[in-house]
C-alpha cells in the first residue's frame, strides 16, 4: 500500500451517471410490458383473519390476478435464525407467512397481491376490498404475557439467551470497591433509505427472474427456490443500482415471493415498488431496545467486571437475522476497548403487534457500544473522575495483543491510548472550558461528548473475483459485493489498476447478477472492500502468475517478473503491461489465460477503532440541542481511497445523528403507526450536521495482507453515545442527568425542568 499514487483520494467514477440522473434502479428498468402489483395491507394490528371473498374485486375492470394465502399453495414461510436460549433449547421458531394467513400481526402485514394492467387499477381494486378481521388487543411493550402473537411463543417471549459466566460475574461484581448501573434506551427508527423497496419478477416457461434493490443475489436466489421448488439453474437474481440498504435491504421480504408467483402465473412480467409509507409500515426497523448495564471497577477505578441485562424487540414476526443482532453481535464487541474478562449478557427478546426489527447500520455492534460506552461516562460522573482517565485505566494495552476477549472474538491490534490522545488534540479539548464559559455567557449549556468505539467486521468469510480480458481491450471485473451507493465501481477498479497497471478507465466491474457471478458473499457487516479487495488480489496473483509463464514460454527465457505496472522479460528490452500481454495471449490463440476466477478465504475479521468527541450547545429556554463540534479520530488500518472512507463516516456518523437528535418510530396503544410520513417523523436535515473533522491515525490489521479494516458503520457505531454523552455533560451543569434519546426540544426541556428522574 505505499506505493506511488495507491491510497489516494480518487472521486467516484459512478457519480457523474447518478448525478445527472442516469443511475439504473428497479423501477427503471422493469420491463415496458410489466404489470404492476399492488398489497392489500392490514389495517389493524392484531386480529383474527377471516375467510377472503375475492371475486368481487377479481372482476374489477384491469384486474387479471388477486392472490391471498390460500392460493400460492402450500404454507411457504420467510427463513429466519433463531437461538439457543439459557436452558440449552433452542427458541421457538412460528415462522412467516408470504401473505396473512389466519390471522393478521401488524399494520401493514400483506394480506392478499392484487396483479393489473395499471398500478391505479390494482389500487382501486385494493381499496375496493374490505377483509373482515375480528380485531385482537395490540400488544407494543417489551414484557411478558398480553394477547398471544404466536402460538408458539407463550408470553410472547421469542428467546432468552445469556452468554458469560454468571457464578464469576455476580462475584466480581460483589467484591468490587465501586459498583455503577446504568439503564440504557435504544430508540426505534425506520431506515428510510432514499429508494424503497422495490421488484420486478419475469417468467419464461420454466426459468424465474427476479430483479430487486437488494445486498446481495445469492441468499434470495437459494429462498426462491426452495420457495418455488425450483432446480438452482432455473432461477436468476439481479440486484441494479440500489439506493440505499444499511442492511434494511439485506434480506428477503414477503413482496419479493408474492410478485414472484405472480409472474409465473400469469406468464407476464410483474412489478412493484412501494410508496414512502408503505415502505415505512413494512420495512424492518432498527434498534429498540433497552438495558441496564452493571460496571464494577477496583479502587484504582480499573474495571472488573461488566454486565448487561436487556429487552429487545423482535417485532410480529422473526426477520433474518433478528435474533443474533442484540445477543451474538452485540458480544463480538460487548467489552469494547476494554482489559475486563468477567463479562456477562443477558438478552430478552419479545413479540409484538409492530414491524419487525433486523439489522440496520452496525447491526448490534452500535448497540453494543452505545450501551458500553454510555455506561463509562455516567460511572466517571459518579464516581467524580474524567471520562477520558477512566476509559485510559481499562484500555487494552498494546502489548497484550493479540487479546481474547472475554466472550468473543480475538483483537489482532489496537493503540487506543494513541488514538485517544490523538483525538483529544484534534477536539481541542484543552480550550473546552473556554468554549464552556462562553457559551454560559450567553445563557447556553455546552457538554461534551467522547465514545471510544470497537467494530467486529461481519458477513461471509469468503468471497471471489473474476478477472475477464475482453476481446475489445477493456477487462471485466466480477465481484461478489453489491454496491448500495458506497463507491464500490470506484474503489475496486481503483484497486485492480493499482496491483495489475490496467487503466482505471479500462476497467469495466460487474455486480448483482447471478448468472454471471455464480457465488458471493453480498455487502453487510463493512464487509465489502476488505474481502473483495482481498479476492481481487488473489486473482491479480494468478492472472501474474499466468501470464509471466506464457512469456517464458513465449520468449524461451525464465524468471519473467511484475512491478505492478509491467513485466520485465530476461533477454529482452519489451516490457508489455498486463493488456499488451493479453493481446498477445488472444493472438497466440492462449485464451484460455485471459479469464482467471479465484476464491480468497479469511480466518480472522479485522477491528476498526476510533473516538468520535461531540460538543453540543442546548439552549435551556427551549431545549434545542445544537452540535457545535464534532472530531472523529479513526483507526481503519490501511486505506484505499481515504476520500471515500471520510465520506462514509460522514454518513455514518449523520444517521447516528438522526437517531439520537429527532428520529423515533411511535406506534399508540392500538398498535397504529403515528410516524409513517416525513410529516410525523423527524428526520436530520443538512442544517442539523455539523461540520465533522475526520483524521485516521492507521494501525494495519494482521488478518488481511492489506492491513485494511472496514469503515462502513463505524460513523454510526460511535455517534450515538458521542453525542449523548455531550448532552448529558450539558445537562449536568443543571443537575440534570437523565433524557432518553432522541434529544428532541419537549424532551430536553422536560428533563431540564426536573421532569424526566435522573440517572
Amino acid at each position: 500500500m505505499d506505493k506511488f499514487g495507491k491510497s489516494q483520494p480518487v472521486r467516484r467514477l459512478e457519480d457523474e451517471r447518478f448525478l445527472r440522473g442516469a443511475g439504473r434502479y428497479v423501477d427503471d428498468i422493469a420491463p415496458e410490458n410489466a404489470i404492476h402489483a399492488v398489497f392489500l395491507r392490514s389495517q389493524v394490528a392484531h386480529g383474527v383473519l377471516g375467510a377472503l371473498d375475492l371475486d368481487e374485486i377479481r372482476a374489477m375492470p384491469g384486474v387479471l390476478l388477486v392472490l391471498g394465502a390460500d392460493d400460492l399453495g402450500s404454507d411457504f414461510g420467510l427463513g429466519t435464525t433463531v437461538l439457543e436460549n439459557r436452558d440449552g433449547e433452542m427458541a421457538p421458531n412460528p415462522g412467516r407467512p408470504v401473505l396473512a394467513r389466519s390471522k393478521v400481526r401488524f399494520v401493514g402485514e400483506p394480506i392478499t397481491v392484487i396483479v393489473a394492467e395499471s398500478r391505479a387499477a390494482a389500487r382501486d381494486a385494493a381499496d375496493a376490498f374490505f377483509p373482515e378481521i375480528e380485531e385482537l388487543p395490540a400488544k407494543i411493550d417489551m414484557a411478558p404475557g398480553g394477547a398471544t402473537i404466536h402460538e408458539a411463543a407463550p408470553d410472547n417471549e421469542a428467546f432468552d439467551w445469556q452468554k458469560g459466566d454468571e457464578a464469576a460475574v455476580e462475584a466480581a461484581i460483589a467484591s468490587a470497591a465501586h459498583v455503577v448501573t446504568t439503564r440504557v434506551v435504544d430508540n426505534r427508527i425506520i431506515c428510510n433509505s432514499m429508494e424503497p423497496r422495490g421488484c420486478f419478477a419475469e417468467w419464461d416457461g420454466n426459468r424465474l427472474h427476479l430483479a430487486f434493490g437488494g445486498q446481495g443475489v445469492w441468499g434470495m436466489k437459494r429462498d426462491l427456490a426452495k420457495c418455488f421448488g425450483l432446480d438452482a439453474e432455473q432461477v436468476r437474481v439481479t440486484n441494479p443500482d440500489v439506493g440505499g440498504g444499511f442492511g434494511t435491504k439485506g434480506m428477503a421480504y414477503p413482496e419479493y415471493f408474492a410478485v414472484a408467483a405472480a409472474a409465473m402465473k400469469l406468464g407476464r412480467p410483474v412489478r412493484w415498488m412501494s410508496d414512502r409509507t408503505e415502505a415505512m409500515l413494512t420495512d424492518n426497523g432498527g434498534r429498540d431496545l433497552v438495558s441496564v448495564s452493571t460496571l464494577a471497577f477496583d479502587a484504582d477505578h480499573k474495571m472488573t467486571a461488566y454486565k448487561v441485562d436487556t429487552i429487545c424487540n423482535m417485532g410480529a414476526y422473526l426477520s433474518g437475522y433478528a435474533q443474533p443482532i442484540q445477543t451474538e453481535l452485540f458480544a463480538k464487541v460487548a467489552s469494547g476497548v476494554y482489559d475486563v474478562q468477567n463479562v456477562l449478557l443477558n438478552c430478552k427478546g419479545y413479540y409484538t403487534t409492530t414491524t419487525q426489527i433486523d439489522a440496520y447500520r452496525g447491526a448490534g455492534r452500535p448497540e453494543a457500544i452505545f450501551v458500553l460506552e454510555r455506561s463509562m461516562d455516567n460511572a466517571a460522573r459518579e464516581l467524580g473522575v474524567d471520562p477520558y482517565d477512566l476509559r485510559r485505566k481499562s484500555f487494552i494495552a498494546p502489548e497484550k495483543f493479540p487479546y481474547k476477549t472475554a466472550i468473543a472474538d480475538t483483537y489482532d491490534v489496537g493503540e487506543f491510548d494513541m488514538v485517544l490522545s490523538r483525538a483529544e488534540a484534534h477536539a481541542d479539548r484543552a480550550g473546552f472550558a473556554a468554549r464552556k464559559a462562553a457559551s454560559e455567557a450567553e445563557g447556553k449549556l455546552r457538554g461534551e461528548g467522547l465514545c471510544y468505539y470497537i467494530e467486529s467486521i461481519l458477513g461471509d468469510t469468503t468471497e471471489h473475483s473474476r478477472v475477464v480480458f475482453e476481446d475489445d481491450g477493456n477487462v471485466s471485473l466480477f465481484v461478489g459485493t453489491q454496491s448500495n451507493g458506497q463507491g464500490h465501481e470506484t474503489v475496486y477498479a481503483k484497486f485492480l489498476a493499482d496491483h495489475s497497471g490496467i487503466p482505471v478507465e479500462a476497467i469495466r466491474v460487474v455486480q448483482g447478477d447471478s448468472d454471471l457471478i455464480p457465488v458471493g458473499g453480498g455487502t453487510g457487516g463493512s464487509r465489502s472492500v476488505t474481502m473483495q479487495t482481498g479476492a481481487t488480489l488473489v486473482t491479480v496473483d494468478k492472472i501474474t502468475e499466468n501470464f509471466a509463464a506464457y512469456l517464458g514460454e513465449k520468449f524461451g527465457t525464465e524468471g519473467v517478473s511484475f512491478d505492478d505496472e509491467v513485466f520485465r522479460i530476461p533477454g529482452s528490452n519489451e516490457t508489455p503491461s498486463m493488456l499488451d500481454v493479453a493481446a498477445m495471449a488472444r493472438g497466440d490463440d492462449k485464451s484460455d489465460i485471459l479469464d482467471v476466477r479465484e476464491k480468497w478465504v479469511i480466518n480472522n475479521r479485522s477491528f476498526p477503532n476510533g473516538a468520535h468527541i461531540a460538543e453540543v450547545e442546548i439552549d435551556p429556554e427551549t431545549g434545542q440541542v445544537v452540535i457545535d463540534r464534532y472530531v472523529v479520530t479513526d483507526d481503519f488500518g490501511n486505506l484505499i481511497n481515504p476520500l471515500l472512507v471520510e465520506g462514509q463516516v460522514h454518513g455514518g456518523v449523520a444517521q447516528g445523528l438522526g437517531q439520537a437528535l429527532c428520529e423515533h418510530v411511535v406506534y399508540d396503544e392500538e398498535g397504529q403507526l403515528l410516524t409513517a410520513t416525513f410529516m410525523d417523523y423527524g428526520m436530520p436535515r443538512a442544517s442539523d450536521l455539523p461540520d465533522i473533522t475526520f483524521n485516521t491515525e492507521p494501525v494495519p490489521s494482521l488478518y488481511n495482507p492489506m492491513g485494511m479494516k472496514g469503515c462502513g458503520e463505524a460513523g454510526t457505531v460511535g455517534a450515538l453515545a458521542a453525542i449523548a454523552n455531550a448532552v448529558t455533560d450539558a445537562m449536568a451543569s443543571r443537575g440534570k442527568g437523565r433524557v432518553d434519546m432522541p434529544f428532541t426540544p419537549a424532551r430536553v426541556w422536560a428533563a431540564l425542568q426536573g421532569e424526566i428522574a435522573a440517572e
